[in-house]
């Protein structure tokens, strides 16, 4: 975690990131467009993770609510950023969605 958090400081993504991951990072960086653009074609349970996150940071709930079902995750209820920590150490630590 604390080697993603430091690398938000760089100017692009790893390039050996997962699209979720990738996603997330550019969350962080305040570019929701950039981050929906990689999760938005991807068809698997993390990135569902992610799109569902991203549409819970936009706003739209009806949209987030679709892509937890999705994922298989609960509405998240607590904070942004906590959910965000939360979603990226799972992924770190094997990919456990």
């Amino acid at each position: 975690m604390a080697d993603f958090k430091a690398s938000l400081s760089d100017a692009a993504p790893a390039p050996n990131l997962e699209p979720p991951l990738a996603a997330l990072w550019w969350a962080a960086k305040g570019n929701w467009d950039q981050a929906h653009k990689i999760v938005q074609d991807e068809d698997d349970a993390n990135s569902a993770w992610v799109h569902a996150y991203l549409h819970r940071v936009e706003g739209d709930l009806g949209n987030a609510g679709y892509w937890y079902r999705r994922a298989g995750k609960p509405v998240a209820k607590d904070p942004l950023q906590d959910e965000w920590e939360r979603i990226v150490s799972a992924l770190i630590e094997g990919g456990k969605a």
